[in-house]
């Protein structure tokens, strides 16, 4: 169901809550039927605890989305004890055809947190979830995304008309106002700002920034934004004593990420071609853009025969580190990120990164992480990766520990933080 038509719906009817329980009432059996863990509405919550409401298109237990899912768990599994915790998530992954197995349409409790997992073509979950979340002030919604339409726009469309009784809001953009991600689709996403601006002005908004790279990016297109910087720390550090020392044939390059133009797979395919030794170039990733894979494919099938390129699939997020140490380096010429938590995984694994500069990581490589391409070509990406082709295994041993070592470093120096926390704080004080 499209947007407005879900907008219409809700403002018509949602306001109603007589007429969204009789309705719930009357298809309870048919559509959800009963489960030991879920709750059948939004938990009762203390009055005089604040009210947290997060809404992410991806959570657990989906992955294909990337890191924000692992984000958000983390944020709510390091959330004040006294917060009443709220997220309405889609009921499938990315891509999937399917829901989740009985998940959706129902509030399942996640620790202190109760989750809505939501069929986002149902009206019907539509009108009894809005209908759920008016029951109580929503001291601050945590909006993770800037576009899409069912939990990021919808969301702040029912804040701004009152239809959520919705006090703050928290957005966090994910690293989409970068200007690699603005440079995709630009036209369409000029006109949208040109649109959206004035309704975030009627919020009591606050920008969710992972880094201050991101932060100088929202400020670049809401110049009077009051952001909130706050590292995502989702990541445990290994406890292997020592790196472990691999012994390859071939130097053998990984790309681990969501194979779209925003992570610029082609450009590292392009580059491989400049690599006159034997190597090998393997790529593990979802494929969320199909066509933008089948370009992909038709530069690997051009490759000389001395260079092998493999695509091994998904992986889960706990097969993550494992793999990278498997390889000498972790390619990855993004177009942007709001923070890159692939970038910290492969370090922690002691896979060094040969990355580009549009990531909040270029100091921590440039300590010994691995080597930045601030010339984003495949000429240029070509000559780093022709240079790491003929390193020896010796060469290649130092690299790994100095990247493990710049991880460690980097992981000792931050700010454990949460941003819920620190948000509230401030809305208290009056900030």
């Amino acid at each position: 169901m499209r947007l407005w038509a879900i907008v219409v719906h809700i403002a018509q009817r949602g306001c109603r809550i007589d007429f969204v329980t009789k309705v719930i009432k009357s298809r309870k059996k048919a559509i959800n039927g009963t489960s030991a863990t879920e709750t059948s509405s939004a938990p009762e919550m203390q009055q005089l605890a604040p009210r947290v409401l997060v809404t992410c298109a991806i959570f657990e237990p989906g992955f294909r989305g990337g890191g924000p899912a692992r984000s958000v768990s983390h944020i709510l599994d390091s959330a004040p004890t006294n917060l009443d915790l709220l997220l309405v998530t889609r009921d499938r992954d990315v891509g999937a055809p399917e829901p989740y197995p009985e998940l959706s349409g129902r509030w399942i409790p996640r620790g202190r947190a109760a989750v809505f997992y939501l069929d986002t073509r149902s009206i019907v979950q539509w009108l009894r979830l809005t209908a759920e979340l008016r029951r109580k002030r929503i001291t601050l919604m945590y909006v993770n995304s800037l576009w899409d339409p069912c939990f990021s726009l919808l969301p702040l469309i029912l804040s701004v008309l009152r239809i959520l009784p919705v006090q703050n809001v928290l957005l966090a953009p994910r690293g989409e106002l970068s200007v690699g991600a603005l440079s995709l689709k630009a036209r369409k996403k000029r006109w949208f700002l040109r649109v959206w601006r004035p309704l975030l002005s009627h919020m009591n908004l606050t920008w969710h920034a992972s880094s201050e790279m991101e932060a100088a990016d929202v400020r670049a297109v809401f110049r009077s934004a009051n952001v909130t910087i706050c590292i995502d720390h989702t990541l445990p550090v290994l406890t292997a004593a020592e790196t472990p020392r691999l012994h390859h044939v071939l130097p053998k390059f990984v790309y681990i990420s969501r194979i779209s133009a925003m992570k610029n797979l082609q450009v590292a395919i392009d580059a491989l071609t400049a690599v006159s030794t034997p190597a090998t170039f393997d790529i593990y990733g979802p494929l969320e853009d199909k066509k933008y894979w089948s370009a992909c494919e038709q530069k690997i099938a051009a490759l000389p025969d001395h260079i092998s390129v493999t695509y091994r699939g998904e992986l889960a997020p706990n097969q993550v580190v494992s793999t990278f140490g498997l390889y000498d380096a972790f390619v990855f010429p993004t177009l942007g990120e709001n923070f890159g938590h692939v970038i910290a995984e492969s370090l922690a694994s002691s896979c060094p990164v040969i990355c580009s500069d549009r990531t909040p990581w270029t100091a921590v490589l440039e300590a010994g992480g691995g080597q930045v391409v601030r010339d984003l070509t495949p000429a240029a990406l070509g000559a780093v990766l022709a240079r790491w082709a003929t390193m020896s295994s010796t060469e290649i041993a130092v690299a790994r520990n100095a990247a493990r070592a710049a991880f460690l470093e980097w992981f000792r120096q931050q700010d454990r933080s949460n941003v819920l926390e620190l948000v509230l704080r401030r809305i208290r004080l009056g900030q």
